[in-house]
């Protein structure tokens, strides 16, 4: 794998997954300041514009430093930024990454997640030669699972209490995706 690696630009039928902008800072703020979106993340909402400028700035240095790629997700039909997708802690050595997401609300429930998702990894398996991939979700967050589930991810355990949310121990799930059980699909995942 290359120190650095260009941030793609993907498409699929209904999103264009694509590197992070100055621009993006607002909606981004937006996104991260919605503690109904954010209910199971293991940080609290964000509380100044500054946090939206700095996660702008670590998605360049992720891509910089060759150790991620983390995409801002645009609806192709309006244009609308509905979210974020990401690989990351990429491992040379081991050909390993963590996917990650967080889409707003008004995106929930249309397949978006498991779309950009899945171009996201096409392309990781693809470019950076990865041979697993590896995801953690809190138990209580059962879209999330189904989404992880629907790419092909198997639950290969919990994680007890392994983090703090909203002030709670919180456990989560631990989903692995291994390159040769990798079932790309063509076109866009439907929505329900």
């Amino acid at each position: 794998m290359p120190d650095s690696l260009p941030t793609p630009t993907l498409h699929t039928a209904r999103l264009r997954l694509r590197p992070f902008e100055e621009d993006d800072a607002n909606d981004l703020f937006a996104l991260h300041t919605n503690a109904y979106v954010l209910r199971y993340w293991d940080a609290p909402p964000w509380s100044d514009i500054e946090r939206a400028q700095r996660f702008i700035l670590a998605c360049k240095q992720m891509a910089q430093d060759g150790t991620g790629a983390r995409l801002a997700v645009d609806r192709v039909g309006d244009g609308k930024f509905i979210g974020w997708c990401s690989l990351s802690r990429w491992n040379p050595d081991f050909l390993s990454a963590s996917l990650g997401y967080c889409y707003g609300d008004a995106a929930w429930g249309q397949g978006y997640a498991t779309e950009a998702a899945r171009a996201l990894l096409q392309w990781a398996f693809d470019a950076i030669d990865l041979n697993r991939v590896q995801a953690e979700t809190d138990t209580r967050n059962l879209a999330s699972a189904r989404v992880l589930e629907k790419l092909g991810f198997v639950r290969e355990g919990t994680l007890r209490e392994d983090c703090i949310v909203n002030g709670e121990f919180s456990d989560s799930w631990v989903y692995g995706l291994i390159r040769r059980e990798w079932r790309p699909t063509s076109g866009p995942v439907p929505s329900r």
